[in-house]
Parts: C-alpha cells; sequence; structure tokens
C-alpha cells in the first residue's frame, strides 16, 4: 500500500482521508535545497524517530529509534554528511536541523526517502513526515495532526512508499 499525498492539504491511505501541509511553494520534481517545495515522486519511508520524553514508544511495524538532545540532520551541501542524521558537538560549524526542538513538530517523525541513497548535493535534505497543530506550510516536508500521525503508523509497515504528486 502507497501514502498519497493528493495535493496541498490532503493525504490518503487505504480508506483514511487525513488532513495535511507541504511544502509553501508547493510540489516540485527538481527540489532544490531551501526552495520551500516539497519534493514530488514515489519515495521509501525510514525510521520513525520520537522523543520518548514528550510520546510513548509508538505502535507500528517501522523501526524507531528515540531522538536525543545532540541529534541534528544535515542541510549543509557542502557537507559530506548531506542530508544524513548527525550527532551535533560543541561549536559545531555544520549546518543542520535540530531534531531536539522546544516546539512539537518533531515529538515524532517519518524520514522520507528523498535524496537519501545516492545523495546529489542541494537536491533536497531532511524531508519528514512530521506533526503539525495548524497546518500552516512547511519548508518541504509533510505534516499531519499528532491524533492523525499515531493513526497512520499503526497501519504502515516497511513496504509502503509515500506517493506525492
Amino acid at each position: 500500500m502507497t501514502i498519497i499525498v493528493k495535493n496541498k492539504e490532503t493525504l490518503l491511505f487505504d480508506e483514511f482521508k487525513f488532513k495535511c501541509s507541504v511544502g509553501k511553494k508547493g510540489f516540485s520534481k527538481n527540489k532544490k535545497e531551501g526552495d520551500l517545495k516539497t519534493p514530488a515522486g514515489i519515495f521509501e519511508l525510514g525510521k520513525i524517530y520520537y522523543r520518548p520524553d514528550r510520546i510513548e514508544k509508538p505502535l507500528s511495524k517501522l523501526k524507531t529509534t528515540t531522538i536525543k538532545k545532540n541529534m541534528g540532520w544535515c542541510d549543509d551541501p557542502k557537507s559530506k554528511y548531506y542530508n544524513k542524521l548527525i550527532k551535533i558537538k560543541k561549536n559545531f560549524k555544520i549546518k543542520h536541523e535540530k531534531l531536539y526542538r522546544k516546539d512539537n513538530k518533531y515529538d515524532i517523525f517519518i524520514l522520507i526517502k528523498h535524496n537519501y541513497k545516492k545523495v546529489i548535493k542541494n537536491q533536497g535534505s531532511a524531508i519528514f513526515l512530521h506533526l503539525t497543530k495548524n497546518y500552516l506550510p512547511t519548508k518541504g516536508c509533510v505534516a499531519l495532526s499528532k491524533k492523525d500521525f499515531l493513526i497512520l503508523i499503526k497501519l504502515i509497515n516497511k513496504k509502503t512508499k509515500i506517493r506525492i504528486t
């Protein structure tokens, strides 16, 4: 089964229809770093990352990883770690997205494997299926309410893909 992001506000899976939000500038087949667009295509899903201080270990067939305070996702096209999970150290010079945040966006999220296996610099990084409270546009991710996210992760498995049109 495939998760389908049908348009800027609708995500479908099986008979479920969820409200979602996507990149501020819509979709793109030619995603570029910082373009505020959600990449269009069919992508595999990665692990579920979650904050154990805010969310119980999720019930899902996907592998899970706890988010620690020193975790980040490299969004620096100049770095050899571009579009990879990294450990943030003191005086860290590499641009990155903090995963341990004050807001609730990344309390739980799934990696969307865009530009992941064979990473191409500047083609987009840190594309996640994450949480939203207000459905404001994202910087390129797909966002769902916490309630809908927790329903979705019970339904999907490691063979599930996401199709963003």
